[in-house]
């Protein structure tokens, strides 16, 4: 795990190595295990997202899916923000000059980063080690595990910047809290703590912010250890489930298992049973 997994970094002094020009790269990828983090690295700006993070995060994530030596993924921030969402200084300047950028940012960036947590056949993990609001926000409600240090909080900051909601967050914030209670935070843009976030359902755990780090690297390897393939069939389903009437959701079903009963994972997984020890799954 790379150590910018941290509640407590000083965004003003972020550590990590800088570019040939001296300057942080504004995503950080570290590989451990089967388990790849994504960091994101503008302490200064809460990770929110500019054009320069754009066009990495998103080709990142999909690297990530197409990779198969990657059997989780991770997704922090660094500093005291997982991230504030869309970069609002950048955007002023954008809508200001009539960048055809600020049209595009949607369509471009925000659907296709949902799509791509969301579809991807592997556990994906939001490390909230701070703030996270607006599109930041949304980007944790698609991901399979919300894993939040105690000093997190989240934000749906669209309205109170006079926009709708946008990546995702209309479907998966209702489905994790329920309809009113995601209209009510919607409108208000009350700002949520991480103690009242896991009573709610917005995150599936909360660990004290000096053991935030150790907790997410023990999860996300205990997933990289495990029956990865089949992870990528459950996360499929419960997609398919959500959306879809009880008939496609069988049919899926029986698709999904046909292929499990057929995998390597399976075998190793029965065989370790009979055999009474720990399976060792290679994620096929």
């Amino acid at each position: 795990m790379t150590d910018k997994l941290t509640a407590t970094t000083d965004p003003d002094h972020p550590a990590g190595s800088g570019s040939a020009a001296g300057v942080e790269p504004v995503l950080l990828v570290n590989d451990a295990d089967g388990v790849r983090t994504l960091t994101l690295n503008r302490p200064g700006a809460f990770n929110a997202f500019d054009l320069e993070l754009k066009s990495q995060f998103l080709p990142a994530l999909r690297a990530a899916a197409a990779d198969d030596s990657v059997r989780v993924v991770v997704i922090c921030g660094n500093g005291r923000a997982f991230s504030a969402g869309q970069d609002l200084k950048e955007h002023l300047t954008l809508t200001a000059a009539g960048d055809p950028a600020v049209a595009r940012t949607v369509p471009d960036f925000y659907n296709p980063m949902i799509e791509a947590v969301i579809s991807m056949r592997k556990p994906v993990i939001a490390a909230v080690n701070g703030v996270a609001a607006g599109a930041g926000a949304a980007l944790c409600f698609a991901c399979d595990l919300r894993i939040a240090a105690e000093s997190a909080t989240f934000t749906m900051a669209f309205a109170g910047v006079g926009l709708s909601a946008d990546s995702g967050a209309s479907a998966t914030l209702p489905r994790l809290i329920g309809l009113g209670r995601a209209t009510q935070l919607m409108f208000s843009g009350e700002k949520v703590s991480a103690a009242e976030a896991l009573r709610i359902g917005m995150v599936t755990a909360v660990v004290p912010d000096a053991n935030f780090a150790a907790t997410v690297a023990t999860t996300a390897g205990q997933l990289a250890a495990g029956a990865t393939a089949s992870y990528g069939w459950i996360k499929a389903s419960l997609q398919v489930g959500v959306t879809s009437d009880l008939s496609a959701t069988l049919a899926f079903e029986e698709q999904a298992q046909r292929a499990c009963f057929a995998s390597a994972d399976h075998h190793e997984g029965m065989q370790a049973f009979v055999e009474k020890r720990r399976p060792q799954f290679q994620g096929r």
